[in-house]
Order: C-alpha cells, then sequence, then structure tokens
C-alpha cells in the first residue's frame, strides 16, 4: 500500500465530491429517509462506481454519455414527482419511517439516485485517471472510495438532522423542486 498515493487520491476525491450533486442528494435524501439505510445505499453505489472506474481506468463506460445524462434526469424527475405528491403530513412521514420496509425503500431510492448520477461524473473520471497513470488499483480504490464515504457520512448526518429541524413536509416539496432543476441540468448536459 502507498500510503502518500492514498492520501493524494483520498484529499482530491473528497475535495472533488463536497461541492458535488451527489453530495446535496445524500443530505435530500438523509431528510426524507432512514440516516443508516441512506448512508448503506449511497456507500453502495459509490462502492461499484470506485470499482468500474478501476476497472475501466480511463475508458469509464461504453455507454453514450448522453444515454447517461438523459438517465439521470430521468431519474430525478421521477424522484421529484414522488417527492412532490408523497406523503400528506409529518405523522405520517413518521409513520412510514417507522415501518420495517422504508429501510429498505430508502436504501434503493438512494442506490439508485447516486449510482445513476455518479457515471461520468468528477470523481469517478479522477479515480480512472489516478488508475490510468499510477497502475495501483488497490489503493487508489480504497482511497477514493474511502473518501466518498466519509463526505456521505457528513452528508447523511447533516441531511438526517436538517430533517429533524425542518417541516418534512415543506422541506419534502423543496427537495422536489431542487431534484427537478438537477434534472433539467443533466438535459441541458445533453445538448450542451
Amino acid at each position: 500500500m502507498d500510503w502518500s498515493l492514498f492520501a493524494s487520491v483520498f484529499g482530491v476525491i473528497a475535495l472533488a465530491e463536497l461541492p458535488d450533486k451527489t453530495i446535496f442528494a445524500t443530505l435530500v435524501l438523509a431528510s426524507q429517509g432512514r440516516p443508516l439505510a441512506t448512508f448503506v445505499g449511497v456507500a453502495a453505489a459509490f462502492f461499484i462506481q470506485s470499482l468500474i472506474a478501476i476497472c475501466f481506468g480511463q475508458v469509464l463506460g461504453f455507454l453514450p454519455p448522453q444515454l447517461v445524462q438523459g438517465l439521470a434526469a430521468l431519474l430525478f424527475f421521477v424522484f421529484s414527482y414522488f417527492m412532490w405528491t408523497g406523503e400528506a403530513d409529518a405523522a405520517d412521514h413518521e409513520k412510514l419511517k417507522a415501518n420495517s420496509g422504508y429501510f429498505f425503500q430508502s436504501f434503493w431510492n438512494s442506490f439508485l439516485v447516486i449510482f445513476v448520477a455518479e457515471w461520468g461524473d468528477l470523481t469517478q473520471l479522477a479515480t480512472a485517471a489516478f488508475q490510468a497513470r499510477y497502475h495501483q488499483a488497490l489503493t487508489i480504490f480504497l482511497a477514493a472510495t474511502s473518501a466518498l464515504w466519509a463526505v456521505t457520512a457528513v452528508g447523511v448526518l447533516l441531511g438526517s438532522q436538517l430533517g429533524k429541524w425542518v417541516d418534512p413536509v415543506k422541506f419534502r416539496k423543496l427537495a422536489a423542486v431542487l431534484f427537478a432543476l438537477m434534472g433539467l441540468v443533466f438535459l441541458i448536459k445533453i445538448f450542451v
């Protein structure tokens, strides 16, 4: 294990992820769902995306970028719709969160949003570039994944607290609007 390379990759990936759309999505998902399920779902998505970046090195995948952007836009629009038309009040929201099936729903929603949004993302490209340059798959994978998980933990902690302080129904409506705007950003990327 090359610890100086680990530190470099960790620092670059963590800094690149902090202002990224996926940390925002994680924060919103954690405020609406179960924090542990959100963390596990996001962490699983990042784990797989880091593996993909390592495996492909410089070639991130065979999917055309426009298709990936379109899928991401569609997913954000679908989540926006469900957030907007979701539970009727805060009491219903708490009852739903107490439901044991809600853990899997929170996990799955978090996994899907981040897995699709991360395709071709700056952190995935950076991980692939590190692998192409240094050819140290284990060190780069562990550093990139650890950095993404650390930033995810911050997003989940902040999001779960935000969900306690803010009326969940109003926050859900705001989140629906913001997710729709993120969908629009992905659509614009198709044509730019």
